[in-house]
């Protein structure tokens, strides 16, 4: 039985050429996401991206590491300590 964890993916888009795939990537993930919330930087150049999810260990770490090849674009995980044992519907 896979141990079910809640994380905040937070993400830097650098590059707004990176959006497509972005946005593709965590279309991907739609099911496991809970919430997603952006804020363009527009004095800076940036976009800032914070996504709530509720999955499996390994999807969370996919997903983070497929967001982070994408070129201009930073994520970083922030894992709570917390397991559950079933999945819950986020959408």
């Amino acid at each position: 039985m896979e141990q079910y964890r809640i994380a905040l993916v937070g993400i830097v888009v650098e590059d707004p050429e990176s959006a497509d795939k972005i946005n593709s990537t965590l279309h991907h993930y739609a099911q496991y996401i809970v919430g997603r919330m952006g804020v363009p930087y527009k004095s800076r150049g940036v976009s800032v991206i914070s996504i709530v999810i509720d999955a499996p260990g390994n999807v969370i770490s996919a997903l983070s590491g497929k967001l982070g090849m994408i070129q201009g674009c930073n994520a970083k995980t922030v894992y709570s300590n917390v397991t559950f044992d079933e999945e819950v519907k986020c959408q």
